[in-house]
């Protein structure tokens, strides 16, 4: 087959700007849960918040901390019946555990009865208000991402190697699947999709194909999982499957960590014989460095490297992903600069950058990715809080038709003692604006938007008139 690189001349020179957006300037809104101004939005726009880090779950133990990827799973019901449960990864490594019925690996290697304590909590809303929380997987470290199933699962995926069986514990960088009754999760890790710093996973509804990214800084691939068991039930991915990395074709090993808008190639797929190898060096060629074995497998066949890959999902027919350090910094480097948002072709097999970052003040290292149902794409930042007409702050941004950013909200929270007290809180005193927000999604009928701010770790759903822009 010919090779194919095209660069759409008209959009590659355009450099995408901030502006202000279809829902206009953003306002201190208050939570309708504590009072507190937490974060800023635009006019008609209000919001609740729920499971704080410390808050009592369901079972009584207290909330986990570092809040990240997110999902909705299920919904049921219509209207302000309508129900949503969501599940959350928390993105943490060594310390109390999430006591789960489903937990992986229960070592305590540093002998202080610590233990893996990443995980998930599963969540439900109802009628614009919070139901309740439970834990539903544990024993896991860094879940960083994930993706929801079409058949009402999370997979929660490890950004970890972290090999703990010298200590008694177990072999991390896996992805599990989380089931919507937390009782029937089985904590079994789905080898077949990987050994590596796990990001984000999306599944095509079409042939439960799973598409997932990479977290490795400058030696990330771009895979997709292929089930033995195509059926799309709850355990399915759990009965292995085949992986591939993506390959660039006519170009060996492409370099793609700093594209221009409009840059397409066509791909191909190399097999992964051995998803669960170690990592090691990576060739000279990729500089120094270590890199997965799935990604040392691939780039011996020829496979495409990213900078770092962050989250992805699925909309259409298409997918959208996010490399979030795509671009150059100062110095000209590629692979150091604010991030990219690609689109995959799942049926022409080819990649196109649909938007560039280019300075922090577009999009400081884009991370998260989702798209409303009516199909705006909303950004999450992790980068520097970035300083504008509204002040410091980490952002939700979206993009316009025209492919530029604009702001949708703002990080604005800054806690006194006094007001973590009176809120009944349990999380300490501090100006967190610079933390990342993480696991923006939508329910089914694009009517709330669920997010988190990972740091001091608080869940927040978003509700207004979407219908004024493109979200």
């Amino acid at each position: 087959m010919a090779a194919m690189h095209s660069r759409r001349g008209a959009a590659a020179a355009r450099v995408a700007r901030s502006v202000e957006g279809a829902y206009g300037p953003l306002r201190e809104a208050l939570d309708l849960e504590t009072g507190l101004p937490l974060i800023l939005l635009p006019e008609g726009f209000r919001y609740r918040t729920f499971s704080w880090s410390g808050d009592a779950m369901t079972n009584g133990e207290p909330t986990p901390d570092l809040h990240d990827g997110m999902g909705v799973i299920a919904a049921h019901g219509r209207g302000d019946d309508l129900e949503v449960t969501l599940v959350r990864n928390h993105e943490r490594a060594i310390s109390h555990p999430i006591l789960a019925k489903a937990r992986y690996d229960r070592s305590s290697p540093t002998g202080q009865g610590f233990a893996p304590a990443g995980g998930t909590t599963t969540l439900r809303f109802r009628g614009r208000q919070w139901v309740g929380s439970e834990p539903s997987l544990g024993g896991t470290i860094y879940n960083c991402a994930g993706g929801a199933t079409p058949w009402g699962t999370w997979l929660s995926c490890e950004e970890t190697v972290i090999d703990l069986t010298s200590r008694g514990g177990r072999r991390h960088g896996y992805v599990f699947e989380v089931r919507a009754d937390s009782a029937a999760t089985t904590g079994k890790p789905i080898v077949g999709m990987g050994r590596m710093l796990h990001e984000a996973v999306a599944v095509d509804p079409k042939t439960n194909i799973a598409y997932l990214t990479e977290d490795n800084p400058r030696h990330s691939g771009f895979y997709r999982y292929i089930p033995k068991d195509t059926s799309g039930t709850p355990g399915s991915y759990e009965a292995d499957g085949r992986l591939q990395a993506a390959r660039v074709i006519g170009r060996r090993n492409a370099d793609l960590r700093a594209p221009a808008v409009g840059d397409t190639y066509r791909i191909d797929w190399v097999d992964i014989a051995k998803p669960d190898a170690a990592s090691g060096p990576v060739p000279a060629a990729a500089a120094p460095s270590t890199a997965s074995g799935p990604f040392r497998q691939g780039w011996a066949a020829g496979t495409l490297w990213l900078s770092r890959g962050e989250g992805i999902c699925h909309h259409g027919d298409k997918f959208y992903f996010v490399d979030t350090e795509a671009g150059v910094d100062a110095a000209g480097r590629p692979g150091y600069g604010d991030g990219a948002v690609w689109e995959l072709d799942p049926i022409a097999n080819t990649l196109s950058a649909l938007f560039v970052a280019g300075s922090q003040q577009v999009g400081d290292n884009i991370d998260n990715i989702t798209l409303s149902p009516r199909g705006g794409i909303l950004l999450c930042e992790d980068g520097d809080p970035v300083t504008d007409s509204y002040g410091p702050g980490t952002r939700l941004i979206g993009i316009t038709a025209e492919g530029d950013s604009f702001p949708f909200a703002k990080n604005n929270i800054t806690l006194a003692l006094d007001e973590i007290v009176a809120a009944g809180k349990n999380v300490l005193p501090n100006d967190y604006r610079a933390q990342e927000w993480a696991g923006a999604c939508f329910d089914p009928d694009g009517e709330v938007l669920f997010v988190n701010i990972q740091i001091p770790g608080i869940t927040f759903a978003i509700w207004g008139p979407w219908e004024r822009g493109n979200l």
